[in-house]
């Protein structure tokens, strides 16, 4: 029979290289006798197998540790990185970005254009026009409000306006404000409308005006300008926010000034129809 001493020992030397460590001497120890020398734990007289057992067991359950705390450790690593972790925007958040852009700039150039062409009307030409009109404001009632929205315009004929309000009490308030404007045109209120006679526009007058109508026409295009710098700066943000690549900024970039161009081409049309008009005979 092998010596119980000599085989402890050796189990002991196997498990602390195993496992780095003394193991606990509750696990492995070989005192547990009775009076018969026989093992208290499992009864048997050859104690060293008793030993292995207890050995065995710590060596297996030392694993088990170990690999708990590696899936712990793994675990913990990964929940700290995702606490820094953004979530992706999905491609339908995308596009609905994207389209929100497209419709404001297309919202806002059109809004330019109409801004464009009031202010032409605004200025008068060789024919009677009731937006000629459109910028004179009235005081009503203590408030600034538009002469359309208390008055009715019609043109009786090419070289004339009438002007006709819902509320007779307001002529005089109507008459000084067409009077303090830069239309130029002298009023006749009969005490029930208002007639307006348009007169003839010298040339030098025509081509002060022509002047005119040219820097509103630059002013919308530098507005429309301004809102295709907006939208770039929008998809510029998108792709730092990596919700857009740099090639689909350069195609919406690209798209972009196409949109530009055409509301450039559209003021210029207008222009030239304004500018037409007043150097007319």
């Amino acid at each position: 029979m092998a010596t119980p001493f000599s085989s402890t020992t050796s189990v002991r030397r196997s498990v602390f290289q195993l496992t780095q460590n003394p193991p606990p001497k509750a696990l492995l120890s070989l005192r547990d006798y009775n009076a018969g020398l026989n093992c208290v734990k499992c009864g048997s007289s050859t104690t060293h197998l008793c030993s292995w057992k207890s050995a065995s067991n710590y060596v297996r359950l030392h694993r088990q540790a170990l690999v708990l705390s590696t899936q712990l450790s793994v675990s913990g690593n990964l929940l700290k990185n995702r606490r820094g972790v953004v979530r992706a925007a999905t491609i339908e958040e995308i596009e609905a970005e994207k389209t929100l852009i497209e419709k404001d700039v297309k919202a806002r150039m059109e809004k330019t254009i109409d801004t464009v062409r009031s202010n032409f009307n605004s200025i008068r030409t060789g024919r009677s026009n009731p937006a000629m009109l459109d910028k004179i404001e009235v005081e009503y009632y203590g408030s600034p409000v538009s002469l359309k929205s208390i008055a009715q315009i019609s043109t009786p004929d090419a070289s004339s306006l009438l002007v006709q309000p819902y509320d007779k009490s307001s002529l005089k308030s109507i008459e000084k404000a067409i009077v303090n404007s830069d239309l130029g045109l002298t009023p006749n209120n009969d005490g029930e409308v208002i007639r307006l006679t348009l007169p003839q526009l010298t040339s030098e007058r025509r081509k002060e005006l022509s002047k005119v109508v040219a820097k509103q026409a630059e002013e919308g295009k530098v507005a429309v300008r301004n809102i295709r710098r907006d939208a770039l700066k929008a998809y510029e943000k998108l792709e730092k926010e990596k919700k857009l690549s740099e090639d689909n900024v350069k195609d919406l970039s690209s798209d972009l000034q196409k949109l530009t161009d055409d509301y450039m081409k559209k003021i210029d049309v207008i222009y030239k129809q304004k500018e037409k008009e007043l150097l007319k005979v």
